[in-house]
């Protein structure tokens, strides 16, 4: 009776942990609810972003392949103390979405329009640039995780915020910061960018885009 009673309960210990990975590995893209915006102690050095030395690469994918690009940083800011990021705040340009895959005539125009929701009635599609112009991404804070530095912070996009994390690495030299993230994923439905999601929309076939966005950051700044 001890035996079968302690088999059934290392079978429920395992059935638990199990789960639990499970679900680890499933939320680990997910955004949550926003939080409260880091702020900076007085000693901290002012760093502004170089918008033509920073940039946001994506990744968007569907059954039949996928397609690349890029977002610019509009401006921004790192404060820094002792060669560690205090908080900061930056905004996107949403109008600059480049697509990067397709050349010029090929459907290259076509694709940017689309994700901008500047086509003729498709201001719905992707991020309806016109009403949103900007995203926004302010630090909620910076930690240590297994030897990785993880940038956490809010992200709003479409008026609405989110708070994500992501791996990055930061290299502080004299009056330079660089912020380099790994890529990273976020799920677009979590900011109702809705447009093609099978997990929003029924019956969509083969036809649908994948919720999953692939993003890397990188961002360049001097001091202000």
């Amino acid at each position: 009776m001890k035996k079968h009673s302690l088999k059934l309960a290392m079978v429920a210990v395992f059935a638990t942990v199990t789960i639990a990975c499970k679900n680890d590995k499933k939320n680990e893209n997910q955004a949550g609810e926003a939080e409260t915006a880091a702020t900076a102690s007085e000693e901290a050095l002012k760093f502004k972003a170089i918008p033509a030395e920073s940039t946001i690469e994506w990744k968007g994918s569907k059954p039949t392949g996928s397609h690349t690009g890029t977002i610019a940083i509009e401006s921004g800011v790192f404060n820094v103390k002792n060669n560690i990021i205090e908080s900061g705040s930056f905004l996107i340009d949403m109008n600059s979405i480049t697509v990067t895959d397709l050349e010029s005539g090929d459907g290259k125009e076509n694709l940017e329009a689309h994700l901008k929701g500047d086509a003729e009635g498709k201001e719905d599609h992707f991020f309806n640039v016109k009403e949103h112009p900007t995203a926004a991404f302010e630090i909620t804070g910076v930690s240590e995780k297994e030897g990785q530095t993880v940038l956490e912070g809010n992200l709003t996009l479409k008026g609405i915020k989110k708070n994500i994390s992501f791996p990055v690495n930061v290299a502080v030299n004299g009056n330079e910061v660089v912020v380099t993230s790994e890529t990273f994923t976020i799920n677009r439905t979590d900011w109702g960018v809705n447009y093609g999601s099978k997990s929003v929309f029924e019956n969509l076939g083969d036809k649908f885009i994948n919720d999953d966005i692939e993003l890397k950051i990188s961002i360049k700044a001097n001091k202000a």
